[in-house]
């Protein structure tokens, strides 16, 4: 059975708004803006690669495997586009209030494809992430732009990664 996918937003989650002095970051400029990322990130996505299949779902798409995996020490990832992503048939409605929060929720589901998955990001809809409390194959982790990714964020997707439903052989449901 494949891992679970693990979608990793950039902005807010690797390159936190306003971290703590003292928690290891380092300044990057890169397109003219100073980004800040930490080694501390690279190998704790390298120990989630045990559990999940990491994908970056990121605005900075491919540019994330040409400038951040290499700063923090991950090999490339495989990448949701999100640019140019045009509506399709069966893509889940999203409120009038949530269309930029929830801009990338239909190209996840599309690139997921069944699959179960993990969702971390600074920008998730409430509405999405209440949904996915009552779901065993998504787990929509918000993130606080500020301090970004930290240790109990990693804890958590060990802890319980998302999972397909699997009946026990025998039992009624099967």
């Amino acid at each position: 059975m494949p891992k679970p996918l693990l979608f990793l937003d950039v902005d807010g989650v690797l390159n936190p708004v306003r971290p703590h002095p003292d928690s290891g970051f380092d300044a990057h400029t890169l397109f003219g803006y100073t980004v800040l990322l930490s080694a501390r990130h690279g190998a704790w996505l390298r120990e989630l690669a045990g559990t999940y299949d990491l994908v970056w779902a990121t605005t900075w798409e491919e540019h994330a495997n040409t400038h951040i995996a290499p700063a923090i020490g991950l090999d490339p990832l495989p990448v949701v586009t999100f640019t140019g992503y045009v509506p399709q048939p069966g893509d889940p409605r999203v409120p009038l209030m949530e269309l930029l929060s929830a801009a990338k929720w239909a190209p996840l589901l599309r690139y997921a494809e069944g699959r179960p998955f993990a969702w971390v990001d600074d920008v998730i809809p409430p509405r999405l992430v209440r949904r996915a409390l009552w779901r065993r194959d998504r787990l929509l982790l918000p993130v606080d732009p500020g301090q970004g990714l930290e240790r109990r964020h990693v804890e958590r997707l060990l802890a319980r990664p998302p999972r397909t439903h699997v009946p026990l052989k025998g039992s009624a449901a099967s």
